[in-house]
């Protein structure tokens, strides 16, 4: 007599597979199939085929497992957003600063955060007066030079490799420190403006 191993229940090919974004968020989240088990009153064997794509589960269920590991149930079915912008390829945008050339590396429908290159030729600034962003958070990264970034009652002066976060809301401007040397930084503004 042969003993045959059952194949696993597959999902129909038009179902995406959604366990590897199950699993992924419920480890960020530091729970364990036990935790969601006891968490959804669904069974720990249940939850391991589910990350796996070896079952599909009801709708109930589906939304309890969500529920218990902090994702909407749309995030599941959503393409997975990737975007690689090679070398010299970022879309040239300006805001409006002085001699300085700048390149936006994150994609335009990217809206929890935007990541600016900036070429500050020397003398380069962004403008006299002090601005605001709409974002609610504001980094920037020096890779080479000098950047001065001025606040209504401050200036901070970064070097090649000092990096520097803020409230995005916070009136500011910056400059390239030399008047004889270019400076390079990165800017991330979070979420996008």
């Amino acid at each position: 007599m042969t003993l045959r191993r059952p194949t696993p229940a597959v999902p129909p090919p038009d179902v995406p597979p959604i366990g590897s974004r199950l699993r992924a968020a419920r480890r960020a989240r530091g729970l364990t199939l036990d935790a969601v088990a006891e968490a959804t009153d669904l069974t720990k064997g249940f939850l391991s085929r589910l990350e796996r794509d070896e079952v599909s589960p009801s709708v109930a269920s589906l939304v309890a497992v969500c529920h218990a590991v902090g994702l909407a149930v749309g995030d599941l079915f959503e393409p997975v957003a990737t975007a690689h912008v090679p070398a010299g390829r970022g879309v040239a945008i300006n805001f409006g600063g002085t001699r300085v050339v700048e390149t936006l590396l994150t994609p335009g429908w990217q809206r929890h955060l935007q990541v600016i290159h900036s070429d500050i030729a020397p003398g380069g600034h962004g403008g006299e007066q002090l601005y605001t962003l709409s974002s609610e958070v504001e980094f920037v990264h020096v890779i080479r030079g000098d950047l001065v970034v001025r606040f209504p009652d401050d200036e901070i002066r970064l070097a090649t490799g000092d990096a520097l976060t803020f409230a995005g809301r916070e009136p500011h401007t910056w400059r390239n420190a030399s008047s004889e040397d270019p400076c390079e930084v990165v800017w991330v503004l979070a979420p996008a403006p």
